[in-house]
């Protein structure tokens, strides 16, 4: 019974987390969605500002989101020592190569980890490249939780956040959200 408590509070707490991100920067609520299993969306015409992500790629480099602009951006937080990570990874990789031709690009973002267990962690499981951000910042900033890992943030074509999956994902249910925000039409400017 405890444990059902422990549950329904901290998916509450998730909820409304993911509501902060639905404020624009008039401080008008915007009109977002969080499914029954978790899945937050906004709306198009909904959505914030894009978020900034930028940082030191694990395999060395660097990374803006920036660059991806015109593309769906599908941002996943993970650990070398998360087991729901290692159990998602085939299933990011597989959507990665389902739709990465229709204009999505994924990239990892490594939070709590130490750069070589990162990096044999991702060796051969996934093709797209991850940021390495120990400290966790990158997920602060985007009102994620380091404690809610693994987590999934779709951003549209213009760089806003339009879906937050925070739980490990299945191939069949990530490929069409993110298939969904790949075929929206482009905002007029």
């Amino acid at each position: 019974m405890n444990a059902r408590r422990w549950t329904a509070g901290l998916l509450a707490t998730v909820a409304a987390v993911a509501l902060v991100g639905c404020t624009s920067s008039k401080g008008q609520e915007k009109t977002c969605t969080t499914t029954t299993d978790g899945i937050f969306e906004c709306a198009p015409d909904q959505r914030s500002a894009p978020p900034k992500l930028a940082g030191e790629l694990l395999l060395g480099g660097t990374y803006d989101v920036t660059q991806a602009r015109g593309q769906v951006v599908v941002v996943n937080f993970w650990g070398s020592w998360c087991a729901p990570c290692r159990a998602e990874a085939d299933d990011l990789e597989a959507v990665y190569q389902a739709t990465k031709g229709s204009g999505v690009s994924f990239l990892g973002i490594n939070v709590q980890d130490s750069r070589d267990k990162a990096k044999a962690f991702e060796q051969g499981r996934v093709t797209y490249p991850s940021l390495f951000d120990p400290a966790s910042r990158l997920a602060l900033d985007l009102d994620i939780p380091p404690n809610t890992v693994p987590a999934t943030v779709v951003l549209d074509r213009e760089g806003r956040i339009a879906s937050v999956i925070r739980a490990a994902v299945k191939q069949e249910g990530l490929q069409p959200i993110v298939e969904r925000i790949a075929a929206e039409k482009p905002a007029s400017n």
